[in-house]
């Protein structure tokens, strides 16, 4: 793995550790239900994202990134899940994507690789994929935040605190942030 794929993995790594850290600060039974005004649950956006890095990542340089097996629309149903069910099937959609990274190289960045029969450089599927991801992110991030309200414990620089942090900003790489969020 060379600079810039490592770049782009560390930032799935930040992605995935902060809707980890909103995921664990629901209770089981605020998983499944929508957000007040509609929308997707949380435990549903999870499915999805899952969903698609399986898909895109499975046999990433030698397969169109959209499987047949794939059933995006049931991504989307409504479902009632186990914190562990939950857990399980995102870590099932993010090991494809870990494993492909970590076997990628910065020369691999100009390979053509295929998303629904549409050839994109590597570089333009990472950073299209990388973009999908955050976006569901912060919606899970949005999502718990709006159900915990006061007691939301903040993945980010808390309101209040941009001075203090400013003056020690100790989380601005990707891996430094993800773990903290982890604590």
């Amino acid at each position: 793995m060379n600079a810039i794929v490592a770049s782009v993995r560390a930032e799935y790594v930040r992605y995935k550790a902060l809707a980890e850290a909103a995921i664990e600060q629901l209770s089981e039974s605020e998983l499944a239900p929508p957000p007040a005004g509609g929308g997707n649950a949380v435990a549903v956006i999870c499915w999805h994202v899952a969903g698609n890095l399986r898909s895109r990542f499975t046999d990433f340089l030698t397969a169109d990134g959209e499987k047949p097996w794939r059933k995006r629309e049931e991504e989307f149903a409504a479902r009632t899940v186990s914190r562990a069910e939950l857990l399980a099937h995102w870590e099932r959609g993010w090991a494809p994507l870990l494993e492909t990274l970590n076997a990628l190289t910065d020369a691999d960045l100009e390979r053509t690789v295929t998303i629904r029969g549409q050839p994109l450089r590597v570089h333009e599927a990472l950073h299209r994929s990388l973009a999908h991801t955050s976006y569901h992110v912060g919606q899970v991030v949005y999502a718990a935040r709006a159900i915990r309200g006061g007691s939301w414990r903040f993945l980010s620089i808390p309101p209040g605190q941009s001075d203090a942090y400013n003056a020690n900003p100790a989380f601005e790489k990707p891996d430094a942030h993800a773990a903290k969020v982890r604590r």
